[in-house]
């Protein structure tokens, strides 16, 4: 209860620091919290946002997804093969102090604009944090107690299931709630770089217009998909939490 109660006046505090911005700037570029309540209740009458949000989450869900579901299984064999982690590890840095904008005109002219180039933006951002983290995660395993099942003739499945994955799991989900932000961001990238689009090509078409207003009810509208997906997230974490460690 307390932290509710806590998150409530903070919330407060924040519409109240909102609403004094919105008197101090005329409205004309920071809109008070009434003007936004106005223009989400005129947006939500409407089939377009349904269908703009509709498009991003699509595209963010598929991308994260592919990332998820290629960055772990090689984070896992990077960490479990040191020299092949070791070889690798240089071209994944490599790729994560590379801004994902710079590979946007090599997407487009391999993948077009539509769909499949912008899921592939949004893999690129979620990619690195999910992998680096698996990585780590495994590299951080309890050696003695590998060696231990080890030597009872457990073989190398047995060892990646039982003691490997479980032991990286904490750092697996930081991963992908570094993932799933990221993803999110390259969401919006990939639809204004791209085909302007979803709910990326509505912040374009108000932000250009200065309706600041319905700009506003979008800008929350991606903040609560991701506030969803990374609390999703943390419970799931949360319930792995048996494979912490504790001191005693």
């Amino acid at each position: 209860m307390q932290i509710v109660a806590l998150r409530l006046l903070a919330f407060v505090v924040f519409v109240l620091l909102w609403w004094a911005a919105g008197v101090f700037s005329g409205s004309s570029l920071v809109p008070t919290p009434l003007a936004t309540a106005e223009a989400a209740g005129k947006l939500l009458g409407q089939e377009r946002i349904y269908r703009a949000t509709l498009e991003s989450v699509s595209i963010y869900a598929s991308g994260f997804a592919v990332a998820a579901i290629v960055a772990i299984p090689l984070g896992l064999i990077m960490g479990g093969f040191r020299l092949l982690g070791r070889t690798l590890n240089v071209y994944v840095n490599a790729l994560s102090a590379t801004p994902r904008v710079a590979f946007i005109p090599l997407i487009i002219g391999l993948l077009g604009l539509g769909f499949n180039a912008k899921v592939t933006v949004v893999f690129l951002g979620a990619v690195v944090p999910i992998l680096l983290n698996t990585y780590v995660g495994v590299l951080n395993a309890d050696g003695e107690l590998v060696e231990m099942v080890r030597s009872t003739g457990a073989n190398r499945a047995q060892i990646f299931g039982k003691i490997l994955l479980p032991g990286a799991m904490p750092f697996i989900m930081v991963g992908l709630r570094l993932g799933a932000t990221i993803g999110l961001i390259n969401t919006v990238v990939a639809e204004l770089y791209t085909a302007i689009s979803g709910l990326g090509g509505l912040l374009a078409i108000y932000g250009n217009t200065f309706q600041m207003a319905p700009y506003f009810v979008v800008v929350f509208i991606l903040a609560l998909i991701g506030v969803t997906v990374t609390q999703v997230l943390a419970v799931i974490e949360a319930r792995m939490d048996k494979w912490r460690y504790r001191d005693s």
